[in-house]
């Protein structure tokens, strides 16, 4: 059966840029009220404005997902201004690239936060008011580097591996309790959003390697994230349970499947030909 947005409620974290921006315009188009959560003000203001011509139910909530209290205290925000909650999209994410070694555990640390535990504690806020629908869906971003692991990534896709890890988790338990709640885990690949001008930045890497290392993987990031969203979206109302978001993505799920330990040698020559 479809599952309908109209008239629904969808909190949407990170919404004031990228995916989760694109998915906020998909949704307002399907009918669906949306709470919108991110902790810039400015683009956030700017986004909900914009949606406003929909006509449609629109509340701001400035949050940083890496702040336990704030998440905990969302739920009752949300609910206090559209009464329900139908959709849980857990989108913000940070990036942070650097060779494992020059990488500060801080750093990881911080990672984790807005990638990981932002997720887990999401997930457990939310639920109770999810469980009180008759349909209900959990949509949680990981991405292509949830799939497959890059030399210099090994925090990000740490924390991507860990999103699509406890999402099947918390799917197959959703699934075996029989009630009303869903879960999608999406792995979006090559989407041309800030990500890269937001990364966090490895204490020492110096300027020539960021900026070298930030226009090598510009080039991979070619998909419009509307057109991404739109297919979330569509994998959504098929409450699809893994949505393969792009070629790139298709393309590592396919080559780790089959090479499981060797993928990235070909990744790596595939990468280099890209970028050059």
């Amino acid at each position: 059966m479809k599952f309908s947005l109209r008239n629904g409620v969808a909190v949407i974290t990170g919404a004031a840029g990228g995916i989760g921006r694109a998915l906020a315009f998909v949704m307002a188009e399907r009918g669906c009220r949306l709470a919108l959560a991110d902790r810039d003000p400015e683009g956030l203001a700017a986004v909900a404005g914009r949606l406003r011509s929909y006509q449609i139910g629109i509340s701001e909530h400035l949050l940083d997902v890496a702040d336990p209290q704030a998440v905990a205290a969302l739920p009752q925000a949300v609910l206090e201004r559209h009464g329900r909650v139908t959709v849980l999209v857990n989108n913000a994410g940070m990036a942070l690239g650097g060779l494992f070694e020059d990488i500060p555990e801080a750093d990881f640390a911080r990672v984790f936060e807005v990638n990981f535990w932002s997720v887990v504690r999401m997930m457990r806020a939310f639920l109770p008011a999810l469980r009180r629908e008759p349909a209900a869906q959990i949509v949680n971003i990981s991405s292509l580097f949830g799939l497959v692991s890059p030399a210099g990534q090994s925090a990000y896709c740490a924390t991507k591996f860990a999103v699509r890890a406890v999402s099947e988790a918390v799917r197959h338990e959703l699934e075996q309790e029989k009630g009303p709640v869903r879960l999608s885990v999406v792995h979006p690949g090559g989407v041309r959003t800030n990500i890269l001008d937001n990364a966090q930045i490895p204490q020492k890497a110096t300027e020539e390697e960021i900026a070298r290392e930030r226009e090598r993987y510009r080039k991979l990031l070619a998909t419009p994230p509307e057109k991404v969203a739109e297919q979330i979206v569509r994998g959504v109302e098929r409450r699809e349970k893994r949505i393969l978001v792009g070629a790139y993505a298709r393309q590592g799920d396919l080559v780790q499947r089959l090479l499981p330990a060797s993928y990235w040698t070909i990744m790596r020559v595939w990468m280099k030909a890209k970028t050059n």
